[in-house]
């Protein structure tokens, strides 16, 4: 069934409903939007485009999607495709590769390919995402630590040495700020829970930079000041050459987004004892990525530590989502300036613990319970994402767990627990 859960839910919808809808989703974009800010910069976009994603692409998969709960925008499992793609083919080239992404999500959807995603092995899944997280937290080394490098090599092997002959620079300034950011951000997250913390410890760190003249980076010195209002959207250029040298990203891009946002609104129907409509889903993946390319963004999914947190807040129907975009965007138009004023180092710790929690620690030790086959693809993804290249991890790892399921014909079901914000 591809109907929008939008269109189920505003069948019985009420003002109580509305208000929950409401108070989650100011909510949920007080988190999304430093998140934003963090993910587009890793991934060596302008900050404002990750803005820009969490306003368009997050308003079309809450609008067309199949969960009530579903927040989108962009999430950290895409920093390490976009900054290879964009080293390699230019910001251009990415901008295409999320058009095409987008089209390969909506035959996906049309053909109700999303009931398949579910067979991707689990094994396979947590270990490209562990090596993800490792990939971000390495990035963000450099402004971690205030480091002065021109230039961060991609490769994670290449990129040690260089973090490593840089050490030297450290900037104690920088490191303290990230320290203590860090710090409030683990505090608020324990306890005050409901209080949007990412953005108070961000805000805070950032201001301890302003007004004690601290020799620390921030998003205005290093990238100017930020628009106040959207891109007017534009068809990228579109060649036949082009889209052959594009199509294995775009196939990257819409994997990850198909797999990221199923997993998505598996964890929203977990929470709230929902049943999400996959092929909906996909769709409006599909959507929100051909939008988003064409407004100049990145890559949009579904997030699941958005999702979880909109949840948390009361979440109860897509508007939820889709206030979250417009309250972006209004913060966007009214706010843009003061944004320059976060502290690169904040925001690097703040994307260090989203890392951290990608990684899902709690679930180390049931991953080292399981079958030696499946340790053994989660280590192998896991390295090959890190060392090689994630579409090639994803293409191995994936084909060695089919060919286990099929050896298995039945693999139990994964210990589940609750996603933190």
């Amino acid at each position: 069934m591809r109907q929008p859960k939008i269109v189920t839910t505003l069948q019985n919808y009420s003002w109580p409903l509305f208000l929950a809808d409401l108070m989650a989703g100011v909510t949920v974009a007080m988190i999304a939007m430093p998140l934003s800010l963090a993910i587009a910069i890793a991934s060596g976009a302008d900050p404002a485009q990750g803005l820009v994603t969490a306003i368009i692409g997050g308003f079309f998969i809450s609008l067309l999607g199949g969960s009530r709960v579903q927040i989108g925008g962009p999430t950290g499992a895409f920093i390490v495709v976009v900054f290879g793609v964009i080293a390699e083919h230019g910001y251009d080239g990415l901008v295409l590769a999320t058009f095409m992404a987008g089209l390969i999500l909506l035959i996906a959807g049309y053909l109700r390919i999303g009931n398949l995603i579910a067979y991707v092995p689990e094994a396979v899944v947590n270990g490209f995402t562990i090596g993800i997280a490792i990939i971000i937290a390495t990035s963000q080394i450099r402004d971690f630590l205030g480091l002065t490098i021109d230039q961060v090599p991609a490769d994670f092997l290449e990129k040690i040495p260089v973090i490593w002959n840089a050490l030297d620079g450290l900037n104690v300034a920088a490191l303290l700020v990230a320290l203590l950011t860090m710090v409030l951000i683990v505090f608020f997250r324990w306890m005050a829970p409901k209080l949007p913390g990412l953005i108070v410890a961000v805000g805070i760190g950032s201001a301890l930079v302003l007004f004690a003249g601290l020799p620390v980076d921030t998003i205005g010195s290093r990238f100017g000041d930020l628009p106040n209002h959207l891109p007017l959207p534009h068809i990228p250029a579109i060649t036949l050459d082009r889209i052959i040298e594009l199509f294995p990203s775009a196939l990257v891009i819409a994997f990850l987004a198909g797999v990221e946002s199923l997993l998505s609104a598996v964890v929203g129907d977990r929470m709230m004892g929902g049943k999400h409509r996959p092929n909906a889903e996909v769709t409006a993946q599909g959507v929100a990525n051909i939008a988003s390319s064409l407004f100049g963004g990145l890559p949009a999914t579904g997030a699941i530590a958005r999702t979880a947190t909109n949840v948390r807040a009361g979440g109860k129907t897509p508007v939820a989502g889709l206030v979250h975009a417009v309250v972006i965007l209004a913060v966007m138009m009214v706010a843009a300036p003061l944004a320059g004023f976060l502290a690169m180092p904040a925001l690097a710790a703040l994307l260090v613990l989203t890392a951290w929690n990608m990684s899902e620690p709690h679930n180390w030790r049931g991953y080292m319970a399981e079958p030696l086959s499946d340790r053994l693809l989660l280590l192998i993804t896991l390295v090959l994402t890190v060392l090689v290249d994630l579409a090639f991890a994803i293409g191995v790892g994936v084909s060695i767990g089919l060919a286990l399921r099929l050896r298995k014909r039945k693999i139990p079901p994964a210990p589940w627990t609750e996603p933190r914000d």
